[in-house]
């Protein structure tokens, strides 16, 4: 049974008509599926199924522990974005859960984006990044059912994206209770930056570039 409507799916088909670069998804998941993994994995292969510039491929977090640790995969169902083709590329744009409900919309942003190989970053933020020197880890606690997670979801992305320091990670919270208890995740979206600093809320990306800058500076 498939996860997308007819009607989606013929509007995904005519977004995909403007992807220029290749794509390529990388789903993480096991033989004995864990809960959303299977969702995860179909709703990639009904998008990859959409367009000859969308790739995919899966492996299996227990059998292909190598490969799951060249991607920096610590738990599943992880999805990785990246560009395709002859010329792949890594950019650091992950996802752990499902990527369902709101967050959806952030996947296909975020193969839109990659294909592009533009951030659509203010020139303030790509300065800033231009000049970073140490790594940057923005992880993005969501829910399905917030409106406003995927803003937060793709400020990260297009971070990591923009800079080859950059990782950013949407982290669905009730699929990952230990680490919503760690970082304290009360409310969604809640961003990570580094292990120490936060930001509630799907803040402007003015008042976030504050907040890398006060991450790097930690």
């Amino acid at each position: 049974m498939a996860l997308l409507r007819e009607e989606d799916r013929q509007q995904l088909i005519k977004e995909f008509e403007a992807l220029t670069e290749p794509v390529k998804l990388v789903v993480f998941t096991q033989e004995f599926e864990c809960q959303y993994c299977t969702e995860t994995r179909m709703i990639a292969e009904e998008v990859a199924a959409l367009s000859d510039k969308i790739s995919l491929e899966v492996y299996d977090f227990v059998k292909d522990r190598e490969i799951a640790e060249q991607y920096g995969i610590d738990k599943i169902p992880a999805t990785v974005i990246m560009r395709g083709g002859d010329q792949p590329k890594d950019y650091g744009i992950r996802y752990f859960g499902i990527p369902s409900g709101y967050e959806f919309s952030s996947v296909i942003e975020d193969i839109l984006m990659v294909s592009a190989g533009d951030s659509g970053l203010s020139q303030q933020t790509k300065d800033f990044l231009a000049k970073l020197d140490k790594p940057l880890h923005l992880q993005v606690f969501v829910t399905p059912t917030c409106p406003y997670c995927p803003r937060a979801v793709r400020f990260a992305h297009q971070l990591a994206l923009e800079s080859d320091l950059v990782r950013g990670d949407m982290v669905e919270a009730i699929e990952f209770p230990h680490l919503s208890q760690k970082y304290q995740v009360h409310g969604v979206p809640r961003t990570v930056i580094n292990e120490t600093v936060h930001q509630e809320g799907a803040a402007p990306e003015p008042m976030m570039l504050a907040k890398l800058m006060e991450a790097v500076a930690a």
